[in-house]
């Protein structure tokens, strides 16, 4: 697929290349997308900025990216039916990977100075302030994956940049046979939070691939490399 994206958001130029995976990156108005469009791109993908439903449908994984509060991200989000096409994606198996604020919205509830916010529901569980002396989580940090993690493939003992006050600090989703568990990845500041999760289509990390350097191009091209119907 190479037609250029069209509607409220569109890069008509594009930044891929001929051939390659067609990822749209969700513009509902959160900041540093074009970092992550120009890390996409590095790491294999025709990366395209849309908030265009037909776009975001059809594209082989869409990037669902986040900076700043949750309800703030939440709103924005559901202003352009984010949280619509995000659901109808994963409902037909369709691989979304969330980034930051984007991951944690992705839980029932965003716990933030005493407000609760709805999420998107995906996964069970509240996302809260973490018990860390200093805050935010700014920098580079180790993390531990999961057995059989693919978005660590030859990345596992690398660091990885993060930027937040608030994390998922528990797992709560029960999955039994014949389903597969969920690969989850921890990492600890004060408090262990989870740094990623691979849930079949659906896959998220709570820092910034796009702003890990090297490490972080190898993880987006690993889950690029899984949108060809192998999903993570």
């Amino acid at each position: 697929m190479t037609r250029p994206p069209t509607g409220p958001g569109a890069d008509p130029a594009g930044t891929g290349r001929a051939g390659a995976p067609l990822v749209a990156v969700l513009d509902y108005g959160s900041g540093n997308v074009h970092s992550a469009v120009k890390a996409l791109a590095a790491a294999g993908a025709d990366a395209r900025l849309t908030a265009d439903p037909g776009l975001v449908r059809e594209a082989d994984g869409l990037v669902v990216p986040g900076v700043g509060a949750f309800r703030a991200v939440m709103e924005a989000l559901t202003a352009i039916r984010g949280d619509e096409l995000i659901g109808r994606r994963l409902a037909g198996g369709r691989p979304v990977l969330g980034v930051c604020v984007g991951m944690q919205v992705l839980f029932e509830l965003g716990v933030e100075r005493g407000e609760d916010t709805p999420g998107l529901g995906e996964w069970p569980g509240a996302v809260t302030e973490l018990d860390a002396p200093v805050l935010p989580h700014m920098g580079w940090n180790t993390v531990d994956p999961g057995e059989g993690t693919r978005l660590f493939r030859g990345v596992e003992h690398e660091r990885f940049y993060f930027v937040h006050s608030f994390g998922a600090q528990r797992w709560q989703l029960d999955v039994r046979p014949p389903f597969p568990a969920p690969v989850l990845t921890w990492c600890t500041y004060g408090t262990p939070f989870l740094a990623a999760v691979e849930n079949g289509p659906l896959a998220a990390t709570q820092f910034h691939p796009e702003k890990s350097g090297d490490a972080g191009i190898r993880l987006l091209s690993n889950w690029i490399d899984g949108l060809g119907g192998t999903t993570i």
